[in-house]
């Protein structure tokens, strides 16, 4: 059990380095990344009918939605920040409707859209 601690330290000052030291186009990739990461666990743990962990985690993939959402320069982004800003609301949407329901579907979409839109991110050069 102290290994597990160690590591979930360990995990946790590496990501504090990386973000204080980091690019804010890095910044919305490590978002990105770690949305993805939390929308497969949750996906794990409704296959496994574990449904505090699954609304737990889902909580914190539209948390991170919600902060790609907040970081968008509507006045500088113009249209674009505007479509990301509706996909954002969907896909938050498209979540709460995957608690509700059980729904892995939905989060296999939302999934999908997100590596979409971090493929794209991932193209543009920082």
């Amino acid at each position: 059990m102290y290994a597990a601690t160690a590591l979930k330290q360990y995990q946790s000052v590496n990501v504090q380095a990386q973000v204080f030291d980091t690019t804010p186009h890095r910044l919305i990739q490590m978002l990105m990344e770690g949305g993805l990461g939390r929308l497969a666990q949750a996906r794990g743990a409704m296959e496994r009918g574990q449904v505090a962990l699954k609304g737990e985690l889902l909580g914190k993939a539209i948390a991170i939605i919600g902060g790609l959402r907040d970081g968008l320069d509507r006045q500088k982004g113009g249209e674009i920040a505007a479509n990301l800003d509706g996909l954002y609301e969907y896909m938050e949407g498209r979540l709460l409707q995957a608690n509700l329901k059980n729904d892995a579907a939905l989060v296999d979409e939302v999934a999908g859209l997100l590596r979409e839109i971090k493929s794209a991110w991932d193209a543009i050069a920082p």
